[in-house]
């Protein structure tokens, strides 16, 4: 039985929404191009994937109201869903040659996006 959507559920998938698209625009100043965003695979779900210059980071974006709940935003599970993720739709975004990462970047109210490079290391 599917679960249904409450206020506070659909409340927190726009606030999601909102900071993936923060870090989309934060990551395009920062000289990357978005390739494609939310993209769901069977492993799970991978928010944005940017690309640079021989270099495609599948990156994970993490959303907090307050910056101290940052720390706990990721984990080793989450990464490895992102990655596992990633590896399944690899094809369809790095070409041969292109190095590949996972990236997070964490969000809160008021600081700056802190963009941790290369996260998942299995």
């Amino acid at each position: 039985m599917r679960e249904r959507s409450t206020p506070e559920r659909r409340e927190a998938d726009q606030r999601g929404r909102e900071g993936e698209a923060q870090a989309a625009m934060w990551l395009v100043s920062q000289g990357w191009r978005i390739v494609a965003e939310r993209v769901k695979t069977k492993a799970g779900e991978i928010d944005l994937i940017a690309q640079r210059p021989g270099l495609v980071a599948f990156v994970e974006v993490k959303w907090r109201a307050r910056s101290v709940a940052l720390a706990d935003a990721i984990d080793e599970r989450r990464l490895s869903r992102v990655a596992a993720a990633a590896e399944s739709v690899m094809h369809l975004y790095a070409t041969q040659g292109e190095d590949v990462r996972v990236d997070v970047i964490l969000l809160a109210p008021g600081h700056k996006p802190h963009h941790i490079e290369n996260a998942w290391m299995p």
